[in-house]
């Protein structure tokens, strides 16, 4: 019986109809993860007048989703590794799409927030799982191009909440936006049948037929003997994931991710809410500071390929650093005005050094740790960093009841930006995850498949 490591098969691979499956998929559920929670930035404006809230009151309500999103995160990311990748990911889906759907038919602030809170649960476990799953079967060699691809949706839809905000709540209503958010319901079997299992979740239940299925179609080029043994290279001392974050030397990286995340996530979630009123307050109009949003989201796609591509060239670690420097300059550029283009060009940036790096620090976070721990990585970065998330909107809606200048408003989440820079820049780059593997090569790929026939 011949022993097999999957990840090899898997880092060898051509891109092929498997991975474009993946990435589809992948793109629909983040698609949506972005709508979801980009959303409420976009009716906050309506709602504040509609049910008369205070800026602090919106800003409260705002941050009850966030606050569902911590859980989700840590508790589905943890309870993924111990119990399957997709399931935990198809509840995800199901929890944020139902209870945001429900979002437009409550008449109150109360209702709304519990909604709000239950769909966060679902918000906080869906990306962890969806990336960890793109991480692990993606080829080495565009590892960040397709986990950058999936994660770019998430802008997306952040950019369709704002354009169905333009479009449609002056006929319709606010409701109808959140009505939109059910759609994922009517796509959950098909997700379940598509995308895969995680393989080192397969090979610790022995559900072997299960990966030389999925195997197969990853790595057509490889013909897999009848009588196989599957290993990896993930050597933990531990079977509890959350301990192993701290072993082989990670403790400080660990601590790192964690003030990054927490940083970023302040910025991210701040300016997704707070944008609009922000720009209103400096002068905008409704749909023009709707249309900031777009852009915000817009240039986060850029960003996010860009540096995706530059990655397989430079240093993916520094050129993040960089990325959240830039941001925190371009936030507090904002404040201070100028002409339309320019303005449109800084929040441009912003987004591209802001949501674009938030969405590249979970391709490099989910290669930095070993894969049975990678969603509990993913998943804890995630959770701590939604505090940060939850501070966001609550700041924002502080601020804005003070008397202070415009610049002083952008200066508060510029700060956030500057730290997470200098937080990542200081990671141990040689603590990472196959950082001693070689990259494999065509021939490379004829070896190994000769060792395995053999």
């Amino acid at each position: 019986m011949k022993k097999i490591n999957p990840e090899e098969l898997i880092a060898t691979s051509k891109f092929n109809r498997f991975h474009l499956q993946l990435i589809f998929w992948g793109f629909i559920i983040i698609l949506f993860d972005g709508y979801d929670l980009v959303v409420y930035g976009t009716v906050v404006p309506v709602l504040i007048e509609e049910w008369n809230l205070s800026s602090v009151e919106a800003g409260a309500m705002g941050s009850y989703g966030l606050f569902g999103m911590v859980f989700g995160a840590i508790v589905l990311g943890m309870l993924a590794d111990r119990f399957g990748r997709k399931n935990i990911m198809i509840l995800s889906v199901f929890l944020f799409s139902f209870f945001t759907m429900l979002c437009g038919f409550t008449d109150n602030p109360t209702s709304f927030s519990i909604f709000r809170f239950l769909a966060g649960l679902g918000l906080g476990g869906v990306m962890p799982n969806v990336i960890a799953l793109s991480t692990e079967y993606a080829p080495s060699r565009i590892r960040n191009i397709v986990v950058s691809i999936v994660l770019v949706s998430y802008s997306v839809g952040g950019m369709l909440a704002p354009l169905f905000g333009i479009t449609l709540m002056p006929s319709l209503g606010w409701e109808v936006v959140f009505w939109i958010a059910g759609i994922p319901l009517l796509l959950i079997p098909f997700i379940y049948k598509k995308m895969p299992e995680s393989s080192s979740y397969l090979i610790r239940k022995g559900r072997d037929k299960d990966l030389i299925r999925i195997l197969s179609k990853v790595n057509p080029a490889v013909q897999l003997p009848k009588h196989v043994e599957f290993s990896n290279d993930d050597h933990l001392k531990t079977k509890v994931p959350f301990v192993g974050l701290f072993q082989n030397k990670r403790a400080m990286s660990t601590i790192l991710f964690w003030t990054t995340y927490f940083m970023s996530l302040l910025m991210v979630y701040g300016l997704n809410t707070w944008l609009p009123n922000l720009m209103i307050e400096a002068g905008y109009g409704l749909n023009s500071s709707l249309a900031f949003l777009m852009v915000l989201q817009g240039g986060s796609i850029i960003g996010t390929i860009l540096i995706a591509r530059l990655s397989m060239k430079y240093d993916f670690r520094i050129m993040l650093a960089l990325l959240y420097a830039i941001g925190g300059i371009a936030i507090t550029l904002l404040g201070f005005g100028g002409n339309s283009m320019y303005i449109y060009l800084l929040v441009g940036i912003a987004g591209a050094s802001s949501i674009g790096a938030q969405h590249l620090i979970q391709a490099y976070v989910s290669q930095y740790y070993p894969p049975a721990i990678r969603s509990t990585a993913l998943g804890i970065c995630s959770g701590i960093g939604r505090f940060g998330g939850m501070l966001g909107p609550m700041l924002g809606g502080f601020l804005l009841t003070t008397s202070l200048p415009v610049y002083m408003y952008f200066l508060a989440y510029a700060i956030p930006g500057l730290i997470a820079a200098i937080a990542l820049s200081i990671v141990p780059g040689n603590r990472a995850y196959g950082k001693n593997d070689a990259d494999f090569k065509d021939n490379e790929l004829l070896e190994l498949e000769g060792r395995i026939i053999q």
